[in-house]
């Protein structure tokens, strides 16, 4: 049987990446000092908190819906780059899921490589250039084997950029000296995908029980 998800479990993978960018806020933004604004996880806290809470208040009835109302959230909430990048993102993606009720995680992926792929449109970065495609881009390469896989993956690439020269972005003016840091934006967009893990293993145990 294909498992499908529907507003709900969009709902609480919003929920959980507000809780996990809330507990790591402090870390992103000390890895944010090093190398940008030293805004990034308060950014992201006070960004996904709004969403979190408009979604409690009004939340919509399929999961694209869901997506579309945090990435327009984040737009009007999160200053910086974070915001316009997430927003983006998600409400690409929620626009590519379009109005089914549930949807199957190889078409979360889908639509996901759609969003990444206007984050990459908008920023005019390309994996390797130390921003947060560096996570994203494996983690929905590797979505459709499983949102462990995704995890894993996202959470590999935040770490591969700790070696990388930045080419995009406020870290590109550093030069040499970005190198040896590990970008904010790869890491939170790791907190993302673990976030989505940690959702779809709720709703596995739900099932189960």
């Amino acid at each position: 049987m294909t498992e499908a998800y529907g507003a709900a479990f969009a709902v609480r993978w919003m929920e959980t990446v507000a809780a996990a960018v809330d507990r790591e806020a402090g870390r992103l933004t000390e890895l944010d000092a090093a190398i940008g604004d030293a805004d990034h996880g308060a950014n992201l806290r006070r960004g996904f908190a709004a969403v979190a809470d408009a979604l409690a208040k009004e939340p919509p009835a399929t999961p694209g819906g869901v997506l579309v109302a945090a990435g327009r959230q984040l737009l009007s909430t999160v200053g910086g780059a974070s915001g316009p990048l997430y927003g983006t993102l998600l409400r690409r993606a929620g626009k590519a899921l379009g109005d089914g009720e549930a949807v199957t995680r190889a078409e979360l992926a889908d639509a996901l490589a759609a969003g990444v792929a206007a984050v990459g449109q908008l920023g005019g970065a390309v994996p390797g250039d130390k921003t947060m495609l560096d996570a994203l881009v494996p983690a929905v390469a590797a979505l459709p084997e499983s949102f462990a896989a995704a995890r894993a993956a996202a959470g590999e690439g935040a770490l591969a950029t700790v070696p990388l020269r930045a080419r995009k972005g406020r870290a590109s003016y550093l030069g040499e000296r970005s190198v040896g840091h590990q970008d904010p934006g790869a890491t939170s967009s790791a907190l993302l995908f673990a976030a989505l893990a940690e959702a779809a293993e709720e709703a596995a145990e739900g099932v189960a029980g």
